[in-house]
């Protein structure tokens, strides 16, 4: 068995908006690796037909289904029951395939690029003796927020203490992961260990750029290896497509050109969230009321709810779309303000396109990113009451297109968009030259 030859494993965790940016990652890198290089993708077999399905094959990256923990002849779980189930699987699911990549392939592990939750990945590079990179798809405030699970989980006071972050910030802007009862759940066991174990990474990566958290990124800086912030990646190619009037099928793009600028709001609510029935009957009454241009991605069965005759009564100044080509939208001169669910793709993107949020989160690191767009950045709102009214929905929309407040925030996020253009920029950006480490990392083959 060779070891002259590049064989990356990449080990992804295969829920929410986690397993699309490690293949995005993998894409960015490759034209800098030796053109033989192979790439071994591990995930779930439902993950993977998802993501490649949405992406043209490439053949540097080989595909193995692993084990999700669903025993056969069972129904396919859903939810939380899915994701504890996976991880009671791992990481023997893991190990397996990677001992059949390597059989297969004849060419064993050089390096192994996971998901930062997968921190058992440490054990496996050490056995190896080859470089771990941990991923980390979420923005610096969330990682430095698992960092200090111990201080945090001790007493509630130290949140002031945290480098970073606001004085506003609360309790109940946490990952529920970080103050649950138990840390002996599956969820935030992994993530505990995760935190345990960042340090051994000989790089954490993530799809953001220093100068969005400068004060958080030295302390990260101060408990790991390296940080190699390497985004946004929705920007870092010069080569994104963007739609033109023959592939725009939901006519969306045609639709914004023909709006005044920055006079279009956008919602949505990525693709795991389903809001509640009043709080899309909400947000339909507050529209209408106001009038005001808006793309809707909303699926069917939401659709299903709109109160009677509103797409009727809206049509000159509304769209309804089951699916929304996101970047092309926010991007375009007609959009005034993003109401999102923030996801953190959601906010990168959001302000790497300058466009200021109105924020309704929901799980996982997205009220902390709500926190910092209101009280950190100071480039959106969160909703008045943590949920859609009517009222609530007005008042958040009359701030960006009726009160100087909403020209500050909109001045704030081109701001932020602007940093995030120097960071990659090809001469220096500081998103680029962490990106060249992280190349050379990948290429490196064994730790000394």
């Amino acid at each position: 068995m060779t070891t002259s030859q590049l064989h990356i494993a990449l080990l992804a965790f295969p829920f929410g908006s986690h397993a699309a940016p490690l293949l995005t990652l993998v894409q960015k890198i490759t034209p800098f690796l030796p053109s033989n290089t192979i790439f071994s993708f591990f995930n779930t077999s439902n993950s993977n037909t998802s993501i490649f399905s949405k992406t043209p094959n490439q053949e540097n990256i080989k595909i193995y289904n692993i084990w999700d923990g669903v025993k056969q002849g069972n129904d396919t779980p859903i939810g939380r029951e899915a994701i504890e189930l996976f991880i009671h699987s791992t990481p023997t699911n893991f190990e397996k395939s990677m001992k059949e990549a390597e059989e297969e392939t004849g060419v064993k592990f050089s390096c192994i690029i996971s998901d930062a939750f997968l921190w058992f990945s440490s054990e496996f590079a050490n056995k190896m003796n080859i470089p771990w990179i941990a991923f980390w798809t979420a923005g610096s405030c969330s990682l430095s927020i698992h960092l200090y699970t111990d201080l945090i989980r001790s007493n509630d006071e130290t949140l002031l203490k945290i480098p970073g972050f606001s004085s506003t910030l609360k309790m109940s802007d946490m990952p529920p992961e970080v103050i649950a009862e138990s840390l002996k759940g599956p969820m935030p066991s992994m993530l505990y260990n995760m935190a345990l174990n960042l340090h051994k990474a000989d790089a954490v990566v993530l799809n953001s750029f220093e100068e969005l958290d400068p004060i958080i990124n030295k302390d990260l800086k101060s408990k790991i290896q390296k940080v190699l912030n390497i985004g946004p990646l929705v920007i870092l190619s010069s080569n994104n497509v963007f739609l033109d009037a023959n592939t725009d099928e939901s006519g969306c793009i045609q639709w914004l050109d023909n709006q005044k600028e920055r006079s279009v709001v956008y919602l949505s609510f990525g693709t795991v969230t389903t809001l509640p029935p009043n709080e899309i009957i909400a947000i339909a009454e507050a529209l209408e009321d106001k009038k005001m241009p808006f793309i809707w991605s909303l699926r069917d069965n939401g659709v299903k709810i709109l109160p009677k005759g509103f797409l009727e009564r809206t049509k000159e100044y509304g769209k309804i779309i089951s699916w929304a080509p996101q970047l092309e939208i926010l991007a375009h001169r007609s959009v005034g303000v993003f109401v999102t669910h923030c996801g953190w793709n959601s906010i990168l993107e959001g302000i790497s396109y300058g466009v200021p949020m109105i924020c309704r989160p929901f799980f996982g690191d997205q009220k902390l990113n709500s926190r910092m767009v209101e009280s950190v950045w100071e480039i959106g709102l969160q909703i008045e009451g943590g949920n859609f009214t009517k009222s609530g929905t007005i008042s958040a929309l009359s701030t960006f297109f009726n009160e100087e407040k909403g020209k500050v925030l909109r001045k704030n996020v081109e701001g932020l968009k602007e940093k995030a253009l120097e960071a990659v920029k090809l001469d220096n950006g500081s998103s680029i030259e962490n990106f060249k480490v992280l190349v050379e990392l990948v290429k490196c083959h064994k730790l000394t």
